[in-house]
């Protein structure tokens, strides 16, 4: 019989694609592989995050063993194209679930809400061991923002679901403490199986100082340049920041914002509609234009609203502190408040737009305060988000399921 291959990563976006959800898998399975262990992945065909022409359907990269599904890929701006996509992506891995036996376990992502129930069958047909990684939090996620009734079918799919894979799992990572109290008061798991990893942003060892040469330099014009890059959807309180956008309207401050999401569009017809002219939105950024913007950046906005804390975490947080840029958060109380009350920069709660206004008038008269913030930012940082610290509690999580190879 032949042997089993130790990990198999089953998620919808991977390497050589940009965004967070693609290159934090990536990160994870390079350090597995490093470890010893032997690693494939089973995930899309990239179309809407990549530069560059076609990539192979299989390839082996840095060890890994890639398997790229096609499958239907519409507009994701709209709630019917996530929908349509998530299945299509989902469908494709149930086709390939018999292939799933060759492995000893699993590592399985939250997104699509459904991939985790159709991965965890592995568990039940085949004996595979399952580590499944909550990025966000389902039906939470919906009832929450109200995309969705508690009582709605989608909702009581998603709680079987639920229960369903906190029987199967062997291991749940959550991305911060206040997710992992979450999961503990309203999923049936055991505490000592859900383990808190968060998410990271790699540093290549520069942190971008381009200011004065800056092609956003021009936009700002040198103002004090308060940052917002991401995703601008169901989960993030946009309201909370356009309102300290026009309290702030008429002073020396400028807003650059960049990113996606079903928001970003409301956003840009107010600013247009109100002729604000002191913020610029951009689409989503990366390689050396995203470095570019973190170097013009004197602090940046993350946030989300009101119950969501707990059910997600804002991932841009991490190149925020790599760089040494002051937060301005606006949430519920979780570990990224913490860090925050440690030093890090200055937090509202949702609504709090014209205090928040007050904190970025403030940070921009102080300019010694800010330049302790980034201090502490980036020394919190490095003693817990770098890629290294990171992906290191992956392999030990991997090395108590599987055993030291």
């Amino acid at each position: 019989m032949k042997q089993k291959k130790d990990i198999l990563f089953a998620c919808q976006f991977f390497h050589p694609e940009y965004i967070s959800s693609a290159q934090l898998p990536f990160d994870t399975a390079k350090a597995l592989t490093a470890a010893g262990y032997s690693v494939d992945v089973l995930c899309g065909y990239p179309r809407e995050y990549l530069d560059g022409t076609d990539i192979p359907v299989r390839e082996t990269v840095e060890g890994i063993g890639i398997h790229r599904l096609k499958y239907i890929q519409l507009d994701r701006s709209g709630f019917l194209g996530r929908i349509v996509n998530y299945f299509s992506f989902t469908f494709m891995v149930l086709l390939n679930l018999p292939k799933l036996r060759h492995y000893r376990s699993i590592v399985v992502y939250s997104n699509p809400p459904i991939l985790p129930w159709i991965v965890s069958w592995a568990k039940t047909l085949f004996g595979t061991k399952l580590v499944f990684v909550a990025y966000d939090l389902y039906p939470e996620v919906a009832t929450v923002t109200k995309t969705l009734g508690e009582g709605n079918p989608i909702c009581r799919l998603m709680n079987h679901i639920n229960r369903c894979i906190c029987r199967r799992a062997d291991r749940i990572v959550a991305l911060s403490s206040e997710m992992k109290t979450y999961i503990l008061n309203h999923r049936d798991y055991s505490e000592n199986n859900v383990k808190v990893i968060p998410n990271w942003y790699a540093d290549h060892g520069v942190v971008a100082d381009n200011r004065e040469k800056n092609p956003f330099r021009e936009v700002t014009k040198g103002r004090f340049t308060v940052s917002y890059f991401g995703n601008m959807g169901t989960m993030q309180d946009m309201n909370t920041l356009l309102e300290a956008v026009r309290e702030l309207r008429h002073e020396d401050v400028f807003f650059l914002f960049a990113g996606h999401g079903n928001k970003m569009e409301a956003l840009k017809e107010t600013v247009h509609a109100e002729r604000i002219e002191n913020i610029a939105i951009y689409p989503f950024l990366h390689g050396q234009d995203f470095q570019d913007a973190l170097a013009i950046s004197d602090c940046a906005l993350v946030t989300l609203v009101k119950g969501a804390t707990g059910l997600c975490v804002p991932s841009k947080t991490y190149s925020y502190m790599m760089q040494g840029i002051p937060l301005l958060a606006v949430m519920d109380e979780g570990d990224i408040v913490s860090d925050i009350e440690r030093g890090a920069g200055r937090w509202v709660r949702n609504g709090e737009g014209k205090l928040l206004a007050q904190h970025i008038r403030e940070m921009k008269e102080k300019p010694d305060m800010v330049r302790r913030m980034r201090l502490t930012c980036r020394e919190l940082y490095e003693k817990k988000y770098t890629e290294e610290i990171c992906t290191q509690q992956y392999v030990t999580l991997f090395r108590e399921l599987l055993g030291q190879e």
